[in-house]
């Protein structure tokens, strides 16, 4: 019998839903209704653009005017699957502070493991630091940031940045993020049924991301001392729950400034779910962030 965990009312049924075990013949169906989704909202325009052969897309406010920061944004969903409504609907949000938001589209495992996604992910970050100027964008406001499985190129890609000298991003956002591939936590050993993600699953999208391919996480990673300030955000029923502390206590242990909030009664993947209270204060709270970083009334 599966347990069952105190996790908000508010969420519905998707308190109680799990995923199958991502079998490999599903993701094509799954990838393939997911990208007919919409990928605008209310008070934002979105532009198409082809980023040096990845493709992203462009969220700006409406009837923006003049240079505008902007957030480099990696949507989460396991290496596996694409974007869902809901990652949109979250970078709308984030655009309506006055921001823009480059949402990157890139390749998926198992098909391209890695480091084929976090390729793209890079490649569309010095893209934009090149062509800042053509789509009204202020390279001095950059930031990067990504929910689950987008934490972890997110990460990445400030490594990346640093080491091979492009401008550093002034901010990092990371939502529930994947940063362990050791899974070696209690919260990965203690959260093997929760509804959404679960260690089980997460064990599965390691396979195909990785398919056998050498590779140190970021939560191993020894020198942090490229990251810009940092916003993480957990959630309480969710394997990936104690790498994401463990990953801001490293930060701030290096004398990052990481500001850590570890939302109750949620589990992972939570702002699915647009209406619930809970949703909506995580939203609020990653606007103020970046209103505050970017400097923005």
């Amino acid at each position: 019998m599966k347990k069952r965990y105190p996790i908000d009312k508010s969420f519905g049924i998707f308190s109680h839903f799990r995923l199958p075990s991502l079998p490999h013949f599903w993701l094509p169906v799954a990838n393939a209704a997911l990208s007919l989704v919409s990928k605008g909202g209310r008070g934002v325009a979105v532009r198409r653009v082809n980023a040096d052969g990845v493709r992203v897309f462009l969220i700006s406010p409406e009837e923006a005017e003049g240079k505008l920061p902007c957030l480099v944004y990696f949507h989460g969903g396991g290496f596996v699957f694409r974007a869902a409504r809901y990652h949109y609907r979250n970078a709308a949000e984030y655009a309506r502070t006055g921001c823009r938001v480059l949402f990157v589209d890139y390749r998926l495992a198992p098909k391209h493991p890695y480091p084929e996604p976090n390729d793209d992910c890079y490649t569309a970050y010095r893209w934009v630091t090149e062509h800042a100027s053509e789509y009204a964008i202020d390279p001095a406001r950059l930031a990067v940031g990504g929910d689950s499985a987008g934490g972890c190129l997110a990460a990445d890609v400030v490594r990346r940045a640093e080491e091979e000298g492009l401008p550093k991003p002034v901010f990092l956002m990371l939502v529930y993020p994947v940063l362990d591939r050791r899974m070696q936590t209690q919260s990965m050993a203690e959260y093997s049924d929760t509804p959404m993600w679960n260690a089980r699953l997460n064990a599965k999208m390691w396979a195909y991301y990785l398919a056998g391919r050498e590779y140190v996480s970021p939560s191993e990673w020894t020198d942090l001392g490229c990251f810009p300030p940092a916003y993480l955000e957990t959630a309480e029923f969710d394997c990936l729950h104690d790498e994401g502390v463990a990953f801001a206590v490293s930060l701030r242990a290096r004398g990052n400034y990481a500001m850590l909030r570890e939302t109750k009664g949620t589990m992972h993947g939570y702002d699915f779910v647009r209406k619930s209270p809970l949703t909506k204060e995580s939203l609020a709270a990653r606007c103020e962030v970046l209103r505050t970083v970017f400097k923005l009334t």
